[in-house]
């Protein structure tokens, strides 16, 4: 029997799987706007960001001249390092200096959505212990009364709030004498939220190193003749940790330039595209769906475009839509990723040079990272080509959850390996294929809706005795929220009115779109609610309507 349990122990210990790239160095002693700051004078006149509709541009010079600015100014308003400040803002020009300014001043940089609800913002600006506010003209109303200070961008003066322009001349004429602190690369620089593997908003802990090797090692191909030559777009939002560091960090520290769109609409998008000559377009599967299927795309002239890849890696694509989009837009590699906010990115499609990922796999495991797939009820690891949960070991891993000791430990394991919640496996070429999630999360064009969110509002309505929420396949959205309902006795509403209370107490992207009054919600033996039982039963039932209704 010993014999037994030792060799049991020994498996546990084999099926690890890591890159086929040499390991890459990562840098011991620069912060994250350091390093992605580093050599930006010998680019200083080339454009770091330009705005697609505006035109807005700014320069490297200006990018390192006002992050440094605007951490001096914040250090003499009294952050701290460890301090908490929260963007809202939509992408804009200026985005990635607010980020690396708060990061070099020591502060914390947690990016909020624009489009959120106010209370949705105040829960983030609450749960983080936020000193700070930066946001705009837009957005001011949400957060003036929030009690805590804010700082606006734009030419307007907002009353109550601190004008950034104001604030950055003001720190040219402070002097130097005020408190500063080393910044350590193992401090925290960003608490983007995200909903975890288990479903509530929680904050990401993440230090500059976290970042810095992270970054290393995605860009681990980048070779010195690539350096200012590439054109990024800016779409995904720049509050998602993608965003912030997969575009702006990334293009940054390859002195590329950003094209920065604040909302998605295809004649700009293309315009942009053709104008600008983007070369890499990070976006999400409905956007792909649009060019493929849009009569508008026809009024474009594509042979002028310079794109060379696009990257999808909020959502899985269909293998029809990547074969229509191939034969529409030869000569553009579509590259998926695969990665989360608690650790970043974690495999990619285009892995070096001569290494090509197979169709809807997810790519190649990057370098200094280590990948098991486990059984999640034995914790075992299992061998290539047998699905399990996608563990990951290396030192982009998140440092916990904020203030949530208990879903940090469910989450990282005491060897320091991060449980994704995700299922995969890795087949005989090293090729990574997600299968499914454990975690149930929503993903409606690429943004992530949490059923538990959506259950517990549905439950605060006062005709509502039970509720589940279920993801439903759509093919413009990837998938919509949709709920199951149990009315109490007597009520009277319409699953419209059950759909617009939810729309009103939450962000444009949350809503549940599809609602159906049914007489009991199924459950397992320990009260969790079976949610692939509740959304086969939604799909059949709109698959009956729909024959009865021909």
């Amino acid at each position: 029997m010993g014999t037994f349990v030792q060799s049991s122990a020994q498996d546990v210990q084999e099926h690890i799987f890591r890159s086929q790239m040499p390991a890459v160095q990562v840098p011991d002693n620069l912060t994250l706007p350091e390093f992605v700051l580093k050599d930006a004078e010998l680019y200083a006149d080339n454009v770091a960001f330009v705005e697609a509709v505006t035109g807005k541009k700014i320069t490297y010079r200006e990018v390192v001249r006002d992050t440094g600015r605007f951490a001096k100014a914040l250090r003499s308003l009294g952050l701290r390092k460890g301090h908490v400040v929260i963007v809202v803002l939509p992408n804009v020009a200026e985005y990635a200096i607010v980020a690396l300014g708060i990061m070099a001043a020591g502060g914390v940089f947690s990016g909020a959505n624009p489009t959120g609800h106010a209370s949705e913002i105040k829960k983030q600006v609450v749960a983080a212990d936020a000193k700070l506010i930066v946001t705009n003209g837009a957005s001011y109303e949400k957060v003036k009364a929030f009690g805590v200070p804010v700082i606006a961008i734009g030419e307007e003066t907002i009353e109550g709030a601190t004008n950034w322009y104001k604030l950055l001349e003001a720190a040219d004429r402070a002097g130097t004498n005020h408190y500063q602190e080393k910044v350590q690369q193992t401090d925290l620089c960003a608490l983007p939220f995200s909903s975890g593997t288990t479903g509530l908003s929680k904050g990401v802990m993440l230090t500059h190193r976290n970042l810095v090797a992270n970054l290393s090692s995605t860009l681990f191909g980048v070779t010195r003749e690539m350096l200012g030559k590439v054109t990024v777009l800016g779409l995904i939002p720049f509050f998602h940790i993608y965003g912030i560091t997969g575009i702006c960090c990334a293009t940054l520290r390859n002195k590329g330039k950003v094209v920065v769109m604040g909302r998605y609409e295809l004649r700009t998008f293309l315009n942009a595209l053709i104008s600008e000559e983007i070369t890499f377009a990070p976006i999400v599967p409905p956007i792909i769906l649009n060019l493929v299927k849009h009569p508008v795309v026809d009024e474009f002239d594509l042979s002028k475009l310079k794109l060379q890849a696009v990257m999808t890696a909020a959502a899985p694509l269909a293998p029809d839509l990547l074969k229509a989009f191939e034969s529409k837009f030869p000569g553009v590699q579509v590259q998926e990723a695969y990665g989360l906010t608690e650790h970043s990115c974690i495999t990619l499609t285009h892995a070096g040079q001569g290494f090509k990922a197979k169709r809807n796999s997810v790519g190649f495991i990057l370098p200094n990272m280590e990948v098991k797939f486990i059984d999640p009820e034995t914790g075992r690891s299992l061998p290539r080509n047998t699905p399990g949960e996608i563990c990951v070991l290396s030192q982009c891993t998140m440092q916990g959850y904020y203030n949530n000791e208990e879903e940090t430990m469910r989450t990282i394991d005491k060897n320091g390996w991060l449980h994704t919640g995700d299922v995969g496996y890795i087949d005989d070429d090293d090729n990574v294929f997600i299968v499914d999630r454990i975690k149930e999360l929503i993903k409606f064009k690429g943004f992530q809706v949490a059923p538990a969110e959506l259950e517990a509002i549905l439950l605060s309505h006062p005709s509502v005795e039970d509720a589940a929420v279920v993801p439903l396949p759509d093919e413009e959205a990837g998938e919509i929220p949709a709920a199951c309902v149990v009315k109490a006795a007597g009520a009277k509403e319409s699953e419209e009115d059950i759909i617009n209370y939810v729309a009103s107490n939450v962000a444009h992207y949350k809503k549940v779109r599809v609602v159906h009054f049914v007489d009991t919600i199924p459950k397992s033996p320990s009260g969790k609610i079976m949610r692939r039982l509740v959304k086969d039963t939604m799909i059949e039932k709109i698959k009956a309507s729909k024959l009865s209704s021909n």
